[in-house]
């Protein structure tokens, strides 16, 4: 009998290809000619991170989950993801990755017309288009059924925009942005939600910086949107298909979420690592005493388990699988708790060092922290998991 069985399904793969090694390779030592002290210059300068994102750019970088038919790099969200990790690793992490390639890219690959896939993939492969993503509300938050901006249509067949956005990332450093608002009908009551591109200096559209705990150079902002115009043409997904479009951007959102999760969570570790090898108090290394070992110990297993789960939803989102929304959601929630849990104990094992400035640890804390919030909160994600996986009556 053969050994020999069928493949019926994505691979996971659980060592990095050549080609993954290469390009993490690459990518890793870019973002350690800026490092963090580059970024903390940036955010404090309120300036975006534009030369780090430049240098990625020019080697491909910021697309390589896009397809070669239009200039990417044709590695799905394997490779984004890679990207993402690394710059993690190096305490570069690129909020605008999320929004631009993986959320607006993965909408327009599955559901923007050919003319739309012509126009906007070339330049998002290239790093020179620059989406942001518009979806939350403060009256709404993850509940994309009560969103409140409206978009109506005009006499010409384009299209008004008006309402109100929050949290929206990396608007600084965009050229465009991916609105969700929902059809106002003829009744006046809205209807399901549709997505449009707008030009980030588009009439009507004004904006406010909200002040944030985190020291990124990506900003977060509420947007402002009064009977901003549009053209029948920046309309993706149709009228019918604006929620399915929707959703064709989550499952790469959480994934990226998820690889920023696990590379900050390695570099914790290794920081905490480095200190606890070479810090005495007693006689031997502070690492050699159990109550400092054991939790990081624990920081790295959970850290490994996040990284399985993010590749293997990086698989099943590359081959079109439908499972991949559970994986996709377990997982940034794994991730986002095993990155919390790894600054934690590095800061306790640097102890009063680890609120100390010079060594970083409570930047990274809030970094690691937001994700356990965005882009969608660890609770709606156990409702996601007790429903779909379990199949628990749904609780909101």
């Amino acid at each position: 009998m053969s050994n020999a069985t069928e493949q019926t399904g994505p691979v996971i793969n659980l060592i990095a290809s050549l080609e993954e090694s290469m390009l993490r390779e690459a990518v890793g030592g870019i973002a350690g000619e800026y490092g963090p002290k580059y970024m903390l210059a940036c955010a404090d300068a309120g300036e975006p991170p534009v030369e780090l994102w430049d240098a990625l750019a020019e080697k491909g970088y910021c697309g390589v989950n896009l397809p070669e038919s239009y200039g990417g790099g044709g590695l799905g969200m394997t490779g984004l993801a890679a990207v993402q990790e690394e710059l993690a690793l190096a305490g570069c992490t690129q909020l605008l990755l999320v929004v631009s390639p993986a959320i607006a890219g993965s909408i327009l690959v599955s559901r923007g017309s050919e003319a739309q896939r012509d126009q906007w993939l070339p330049g998002l492969a290239a790093g020179t288009t620059r989406i942001a993503f518009a979806v939350t509300e403060s009256d709404a938050g993850t509940n994309t059924h009560n969103l409140a901006t409206r978009a109506r249509q005009n006499a010409a067949g384009g299209w008004e925009i008006s309402g109100q956005k929050t949290f929206i990332s990396g608007v600084e450093h965009a050229t465009h942005i991916l609105v969700v608002a929902r059809q106002e009908l003829a009744d006046g009551t809205l209807g399901l939600p549709l997505l449009f591109i707008i030009d980030v200096n588009a009439t009507g559209l004004q904006r406010d910086l909200i002040p944030m705990a985190l020291r990124l150079p990506d900003k977060q902002w509420t947007l402002f949107l009064d009977g901003v115009e549009v053209g029948e043409e920046r309309l993706v997904g149709g009228t019918e298909g604006g929620m399915g479009a929707l959703f064709e951007g989550l499952n790469p959102e959480r994934i990226m979420a998820a690889a920023g999760s696990c590379g900050a969570a390695d570099r914790a570790l290794r920081t905490a690592s480095s200190y606890a090898r070479e810090r005495k108090v007693w006689r031997t290394p502070i690492g050699a005493h159990q109550a400092l070992a054991h939790p990081l110990a624990e920081a790295k297993i959970e850290l490994e388990m996040a990284r399985l789960m993010t590749r293997k939803a990086s698989a099943l989102y590359d081959a079109g699988y439908k499972g991949a929304g559970e994986a996709s959601n377990m997982a940034k929630w794994a991730a986002a708790e095993a990155a919390v849990h790894a600054v934690d104990r590095a800061i306790q094992t640097h102890g009063g060092n680890g609120l100390a400035l010079e060594y970083g640890l409570t930047d990274m804390w809030w970094g690691a922290r937001l994700n356990k919030i965005a882009p969608v909160s660890r609770e709606m994600i156990l409702n996601y998991v007790a429903e779909h996986s379990l199949g628990l009556p749904k609780s909101y």
